[in-house]
């Protein structure tokens, strides 16, 4: 399931975090990459543990706390801190698989990637190239969107950033483990939840609205892994 997931940032906290990085201090990406994805990636990163992308981090973080779309499609039971890239002057990331597994600072616990997100904190305009493709079992999927925007798809999916030919790329970047694993469950889950938000709303808590409900937190309870 990949889903486009609008105005997760308002412009007034995209512009805030973009004067913190446009200021802030950019390393080499590749730090940060195993020897396979360190062959194909060529962007700059703000340091893991610094101060800039802790705080920035923190602000998705709030945001996405209170965006119900968000909560239904990944069912998020552990976030990986979010991190920030940029790309310019033809830097580009080849096709590549995200590693399976990641360590949280500050946990001893291991983190399970089911889902990629990546924020976008630049106007399509702002840049040329530097597009998103992912590939799924439905195709190949261009994505370059409006700032404060979000795309969530499976980590499993091949995917690459086109090389950024005019102007910087600069997006958020992070993993989820989700309280359910299976992809095919979490997108009929996303998809009951939509459809009894449509029924409530159009004939209120009706007997069948509150069986669905019934239905959706029952096959909740028993696919999550918590």
């Amino acid at each position: 399931m990949m889903l486009h997931i609008p105005h997760v940032l308002s412009p007034d906290q995209v512009a805030t975090m973009r004067v913190a990085l446009d200021n802030a201090d950019w390393t080499d990406g590749r730090a940060t990459v195993g020897a396979q994805g360190a062959q194909v990636k060529h962007n700059q990163q703000l340091p893991e543990n610094g101060p800039v992308a802790a705080q920035l981090g923190s602000i998705i973080l709030a945001a996405l706390a209170v965006n119900p779309l968000y909560f239904a499609a990944a069912l998020p039971l552990r976030t990986v801190p979010p991190l920030f890239n940029r790309y310019t002057g033809g830097e580009y990331y080849g096709a590549h698989v995200d590693g399976a597994v990641r360590n949280v600072a500050g946990s001893t616990l291991p983190l399970r990637t089911d889902l990629s997100c990546t924020l976008f904190l630049c106007e399509p305009d702002e840049y040329d190239g530097g597009e998103l493709i992912i590939n799924d079992t439905y195709g190949v999927h261009e994505v370059k969107l409006p700032a404060g925007d979000m795309i969530v798809y499976p980590s499993s999916s091949v995917h690459k950033v086109e090389p950024v030919t005019r102007g910087s790329r600069v997006c958020s970047f992070f993993w989820v483990q989700s309280m359910v694993r299976d992809d095919g469950r979490r997108a009929m889950l996303l998809e009951l939840d939509q459809t009894i938000g449509r029924l409530r709303a159009r004939l209120g808590d009706t007997e069948e609205t509150v069986g669905l409900t019934g239905h959706y937190h029952n096959l909740l309870r028993m696919w999550s892994e918590i």
